[in-house]
């Protein structure tokens, strides 16, 4: 079963370091982010999600690819996952459908009440600006780390909602130091759970259709709205 709270992890990028730059900062951090949010407009990557139980010590792994595009002051969000078992994640227009064409099945979810914060966890990072991350965290600097050789700022998030923070006490990201944006995320759940997010082969500004923000359901398809 895939986690609805694993979805709205959305935020991906990539990019080399700048030569003999400044120590970073928040505040710095921050000011990239905002910059990459103005322009943002489209981005693709390759993705890595896993997710550790620590009872029985074992991480499940998702791997596909992600789509992300602004569409007026929203953004949209199309994961393609491949691998271990083909299933589609839209989300648009304020709804998150999880399509699993194995069984001929969308589970639709509104956002409602909720799509600011559904939003928040879209864009964390990636295509939202250090501001309005301000807005939704208390943010704090933990200092440079290189991932994936990409020096990178390490950020740690608590969550203002008492909402979010029930079930993500405290969110990690690791912010590109070049571009702003986000190519890491770790979620804390608790009991020693978490979930990763890994981005690379990051395309920003991809030529994306409309096609791929379109789930390719059949007449056979059921569609399921489940309550609570």
């Amino acid at each position: 079963m895939i986690s609805i709270g694993f979805l709205w992890l959305a935020v991906l990028s990539l990019s080399s370091a700048a030569q003999n730059r400044a120590p970073a900062t928040l505040d710095s951090v921050l000011q990239t982010m905002d910059a990459a949010a103005a322009h943002f407009q489209t981005a693709q990557a390759d993705f890595v999600w896993e997710q550790y139980q620590k009872v029985v010590d074992e991480t499940d792994t998702q791997k596909g690819t992600v789509y992300y595009r602004r569409s007026g002051k929203e953004i949209e969000m199309m994961a393609d996952i491949k691998e271990p078992d083909r299933k589609f994640v839209l989300y648009k227009d304020g709804k998150l459908q999880v399509y699993q064409p194995k069984i001929e099945q969308v589970m639709e979810y509104s956002a409602g009440a909720n799509h600011e914060e559904i939003e928040s966890f879209l864009v964390l990072g990636f295509g939202g600006s250090g501001q309005d991350l301000k807005k939704a965290f208390d943010v704090s600097y933990q200092g440079e780390e290189t991932v994936a050789n990409i020096p990178t700022a390490k950020l740690q998030l608590i969550p203002k909602s008492e909402k979010i923070r029930s079930n993500f006490p405290q969110i990690i990201l690791w912010i590109d130091l070049s571009r702003g944006i986000s190519i890491q995320q770790k979620f804390m759940q608790g009991q020693g759970d978490d979930r990763l997010a890994k981005y690379s082969a990051v395309n920003l500004h991809a030529k994306i259709s409309n096609d791929v923000f379109r789930l390719k359901t059949t007449g056979k398809t059921k569609f399921v709205s489940p309550r609570g």
